[in-house]
C-alpha cells in the first residue's frame, strides 16, 4: 500500500489519466480519493469502481476555472477526510481541435483550464497541506517543445504548468511540500482531441516515438503514483517525462 492513510484530490478524474490515477490511488490504500470533475455521471462511476474494489472515494463537482469551486472542493475534502496529502492537477483540454492556431477564444480557454486551473489548485490545495504533501501537475511534452499542428495556447499553457511547478517547489519546500510535473507524450485521444485523434496524424507522430507505440493512461498513473508516494521523498521541482523517448530524439 504505497499511499496508506493519505488523502488525495484529483481534478479531471472522471476520465482518461485522471480516472486511471484515481482507481490506482484507491488500490494503493488512500484514506480517501476525491474525484473532482465537471462530469458528474462519469465521476460517480469512477467512485463506484474504487469503492467496489475496497477503496474509499468521493465525487465533488469542479470547474477548475472557478476559484470559489476550488475553495469549496478543498474545504470539503478536508472536512470529509481530515486533511489533504496529495493534489493531482490533471484537468486539461487539448489544443488539437482548433483550425485557427491563433484563435483568441481558444487561447483564453486553453490558458484558463490548463494553466489557471493548476494555479487555483495549488493556491487552495497547498494551504490545506498542514502536514506536508505532494503536488503533481500534469503538463505535457508540449510544455517542453513545440508542435506544428496544435494551437499555440496549448504549448503556452503546458509550458506555464512546467514553471508554475518549479516555482511551487522553490517556495514550499520549507513546508515539507513537494511539487513536480508529469509530461505525457502520445496517449489515447482526449474527449477534446482533434488532429491528435486522427489516425493519419497519429501514425505520423508515432514515427517520432522511439518505442514505436502510444502510451497508456495507466503508464502515466504509475508515474503520478511514484511522485505521490514517500518513495519520491527527495524529488521536487522535477519533470517526469512519460513519452516513449519522444523528447530524447
Amino acid at each position: 500500500m504505497r499511499l496508506k492513510d493519505k488523502v488525495a484530490l484529483i481534478s479531471g478524474a472522471a476520465s482518461g489519466m485522471g480516472a486511471a490515477t484515481a482507481r490506482l490511488f484507491g488500490r494503493e490504500g488512500c484514506k480517501g480519493v476525491v474525484v473532482a470533475d465537471i462530469l458528474e455521471k462519469d465521476g460517480k462511476a469512477v467512485v463506484a469502481e474504487i469503492e467496489k474494489a475496497g477503496g474509499h472515494a468521493t465525487f465533488l463537482p469542479l470547474d477548475v476555472t472557478d476559484e470559489a469551486q476550488w475553495k469549496a472542493v478543498v474545504d470539503k475534502t478536508v472536512a470529509t477526510y481530515g486533511g489533504l496529502d496529495v493534489l493531482v492537477n490533471n484537468a486539461g483540454i487539448s489544443g488539437s481541435a482548433e483550425q485557427d492556431l491563433y484563435d483568441t477564444a481558444a487561447w483564453n480557454r486553453l490558458m484558463g483550464i490548463n494553466s489557471t486551473g493548476v494555479f487555483l489548485g495549488m493556491k487552495y490545495g497547498i494551504r490545506a497541506m498542514k502536514r506536508g504533501g505532494s503536488v503533481i501537475n500534469l503538463s505535457s511534452i508540449s510544455g517542453i517543445t513545440g508542435q506544428g499542428y496544435i494551437h499555440v495556447g496549448y504549448n503556452a499553457s503546458k509550458g506555464a504548468v512546467r514553471l508554475i511547478t518549479k516555482a511551487g517547489a522553490a517556495q514550499h519546500g520549507k513546508d515539507g511540500i513537494r511539487v513536480n510535473s508529469v509530461h505525457p507524450g502520445l496517449m489515447p485521444p482526449m474527449r477534446t482531441s482533434g488532429r491528435t485523434a486522427d489516425p493519419v496524424q497519429r501514425e505520423k507522430t508515432l514515427k517520432g516515438v522511439p518505442l514505436r507505440r502510444a502510451g497508456e493512461v495507466d503508464e502515466v498513473a504509475y508515474a503520478i503514483l511514484f511522485l505521490a508516494s514517500d518513495e519520491s521523498s527527495y524529488v521536487s521541482g522535477a519533470e517526469l517525462v512519460v513519452d516513449g523517448g519522444w523528447t530524447a530524439v
